[in-house]
């Protein structure tokens, strides 16, 4: 290794490999360091949830970013960056490895939020990583029994990934309806239908409260005193976003590293980037978002401008998620609790256009089953202003 680089990365996700590339734009020659804490090379992180279950011509190898050969940049897997030191400008490693940046971006994202007495052992996965996808192909599969835990987007996407792959699946989650926090609720019961058509069983509003783990199974036991027997336990319960380091090192830290329209930090020589960077989104105000389309949009726009590009980053990012055939895609703010105007293309609810309603505008698009319309989407969050029912049906077909 070097001493020091022009330009240090430190997350090896999504982001980070964007940001790479995005520094490859404007600086063909400058040396590149990325860090990652996970011991394998950058993903496609969906595909761990969705592709490598659900679509046979996708397969393992077509997972991995090619962020060393294409980016040219130097991978430093397995070790986590535990002080940043932005006088010396330097970075130091738990493995006590200290190189110096002329650029540092911090795209760290991270952990699996942890439960209360739900270990993390050889039968319980807390979802995140490459080898969280392997060892969870080894607990299903053969009529195995696998308990899922959290009714948000990678508890869903994994329950309905695992019950078409020849799995028993039980899906513990908190709310009273499946999806019944961020859809309205004909359409929550509609997804609730769909899962228990496929045969997943459902525990609605159940806690997990412990498991443990045997040589032949795990035992889940619920906070109402029931217990489950399962072959393994995956956890999908959202992130514990990465700003210890941040915080440490001296940098403005809220819900998220605070960035501007630059995504620079406090500091002239730090960027942030993904899931930790919270910025000043231009159409929905300051927020943090966690999803591949702003990890790589944003992630592409701090590498080149930790080569000097000097771009703000404008991009609304949107999200999505495939539940079996079902499938959305998403600008903005999603909250069941919001008024919605809805506007469906068919009686069944197989397609249309749902609009979340915040103080007289329109917060939040979901476009359930409609494709290729997140910009049209993007332009009714920017400037629509008459938000009558009538006005809204028929603006997104």
């Amino acid at each position: 290794m070097r001493d020091s680089y022009d330009y240090v990365i430190v997350g090896a996700g999504m982001a980070g490999d964007a940001a790479a590339h995005g520094i490859r734009e404007v600086d063909p020659d400058g040396t590149v360091l990325v860090v990652g804490r996970e011991p394998t090379a950058p993903v496609t992180r969906p595909a761990l949830t969705k592709k490598l279950w659900t679509d046979p011509e996708f397969t393992f190898d077509q997972v991995w970013l090619p962020t060393a050969e294409e980016a040219r940049a130097e991978l430093l897997l397995g070790e986590s960056v535990v002080a940043v030191d932005t006088a010396a400008r330097t970075v130091t490693t738990d493995a006590d490895v200290t190189v110096g940046y002329g650029a540092l971006l911090l795209a760290t994202s991270g952990h699996p939020r942890r439960l209360p007495g739900v270990e993390d052992s050889g039968r319980v996965i807390y979802f995140r990583t490459v080898r969280d996808y392997e060892r969870l192909r080894d607990l299903a599969g053969g009529g195995r029994h696998v308990v899922v835990v959290g009714g948000g987007y990678i508890g869903t996407e994994l329950a309905a990934a695992l019950v078409q792959n020849d799995t028993r699946v039980t899906l513990v989650f908190t709310q009273d309806v499946l999806t019944g926090a961020t859809f309205p609720d004909a359409l929550a019961r509609r997804v609730e239908r769909r899962y228990a058509e496929a045969g997943v069983t459902l525990l609605r509003g159940a806690k997990v409260a412990a498991t443990e783990s045997g040589p032949d199974g795990v035992t889940v036991t619920l906070d109402d005193g029931r217990t489950l027997e399962a072959d393994g336990v995956v956890v999908g319960a959202g992130l514990e976003i990465e700003t210890d380091l941040a915080r440490s090192a001296g940098l403005e830290v809220d819900d998220g590293v605070l960035v501007d329209d630059r995504l620079r930090t406090s500091d002239p020589h730090v960027w942030a980037a993904g899931d930790v960077a919270q910025y000043p989104d231009r159409l929905l105000g300051r927020r943090r978002v966690e999803h591949v389309d702003n990890a790589t949009t944003m992630g592409r726009q701090a590498g080149r401008n930790l080569a000097g590009a000097d771009e703000p980053y404008d991009h609304t990012p949107f999200f999505y998620s495939d539940l079996f055939e079902l499938g959305y895609e998403a600008v903005g703010r999603l909250d069941a609790s919001l008024e919605t105007v809805e506007d469906w293309h068919a009686d069944d609810l197989g397609a249309g256009v749902v609009y979340y309603l915040d103080g007289g505008r329109v917060a939040g698009v979901l476009l359930w089953n409609v494709w290729d319309a997140t910009d049209r989407a993007r332009e009714v969050v920017a400037g629509q202003t008459d938000v009558r029912p009538e006005a809204l049906r028929g603006l997104i077909r």
